[in-house]
């Protein structure tokens, strides 16, 4: 569990790591159902990590609710010397999942915060409009409360009070 705030609102988020191990895979399933935001990520020094994106993304695409944000990470930037994928492959990739992408160094702390901070927006962003249509219905009720209560009265003076509907 982690508060951060964004855009002035503080938001709890809670996460869940599962290495990608295979071991995992059930529970994940389970964890996909109530997810609004997901990182997908490779080790940028193993390109068999980078392979098993797709699956990763598949499995996503199966079991995580419609809409879920996601984010595609390259990991271990800090191991510049291995590297086995490029940037430019996981930039391509993102974009053909229509996914954000950060590279990070989690030893180096590098885009930690920025890419964390950026899932959080998207998922706000997402859930936006529901924030706003669960504040509309109560002015709409009013609003239709009036509407009824003019309906069927003719204008005119003696009809200008209002009785109250409490």
């Amino acid at each position: 569990m982690k508060t951060i705030e964004v855009d002035g609102i503080k938001v709890r988020i809670q996460i869940w790591d599962t290495a990608g191990q295979e071991r995992y895979q059930t529970i994940t399933k389970q964890y996909y159902r109530r997810a609004q935001g997901i990182f997908l990520v490779y080790d940028i020094s193993s390109e068999r990590s980078y392979q098993h994106i797709m699956k990763w993304v598949s499995d996503v695409d199966e079991y995580a609710p419609e809409g879920v944000q996601k984010i595609l990470i390259g990991n271990k930037a800090d191991e510049e010397q291995k590297r086995q994928v490029g940037r430019e492959q996981g930039q391509q990739l993102a974009k053909e999942y229509g996914m954000d992408f950060y590279e990070t160094s989690a030893c180096t702390n590098l885009n930690i915060k920025e890419s964390f901070t950026r899932l959080t927006e998207l998922v706000l962003q997402a859930h936006r409009k529901e924030l706003e249509d669960l504040r509309t219905p109560a002015s709409n009720e009013l609003a239709l409360a009036e509407l009824e209560e003019d309906e069927g009265k003719p204008e005119g003076p003696e009809n200008s009070s209002k009785t109250c509907w409490c």
